[in-house]
């Protein structure tokens, strides 16, 4: 008599089937793949601002999300502010800790591997001399990302550094904040 091993489903939540049969499509129509993504804004007052997404463009027609989304952004009372929101830095760490989440989610569920618990804390330094205009010489923008991530699932250590190390590689807004991407700014 033999006994034959039975492996319990994974479910992380992804539809990794689905996600396999977009590659293929689009594999086989590049020209669906191209999407454009969008984001508006409206100033409230001093630095508060309201951000709506709720379209883009992607498989070749203009596509809606269920609901629109707003996030509101604003600077902490220390910049003589209201504090009625994240920072802006705050919301793109905020993307880039989604994204990269999102990704250890797909690549586990791909992989077999069922997750308990996935959190991912961010930090990153800033110089604000350079925003303020105090130092020509000093960045804008961050002098560098740490991301941590606390992972519980059913892997090794390795594997689990093998998802996170995945997901960095196919997730886009890592490879936003890694490459140079160009950006236009037109005033109309």
């Amino acid at each position: 008599m033999t006994t034959a091993t039975i492996e319990k489903p994974v479910n992380n939540g992804v539809n990794v089937d689905a996600l396999l049969g977009a590659r293929e499509a689009l594999t086989k129509a590049p020209e669906a793949a191209q999407f454009k993504w969008r984001a508006s804004v409206n100033w409230v007052n001093g630095t508060h601002s309201k951000s709506t997404v709720n379209g883009f463009y992607g498989l070749g027609a203009e596509q809606k999300h269920k609901s629109t989304f707003t996030f509101e952004a604003d600077h902490p009372e220390v910049f003589a502010s209201e504090d009625k929101g994240a920072t802006p830095v705050e919301l793109v760490l905020a993307g880039l800790a989604s994204c990269l989440t999102a990704g250890v989610a797909a690549v586990a569920q791909l992989r077999g591997i069922q997750l308990r618990s996935v959190t991912a804390t961010l930090e990153a330094g800033m110089d604000i001399r350079g925003i303020l205009g105090a130092d020509s010489d000093v960045r804008n923008g961050f002098d560098g990302v740490k991301v941590i991530y606390k992972i519980d699932a059913d892997a090794s250590p390795d594997d689990i550094k093998a998802l996170v190390a995945q997901s960095q590689k196919r997730s886009a807004v890592y490879d936003i904040f890694t490459n140079p991407t160009n950006v236009t700014v037109e005033v109309q």
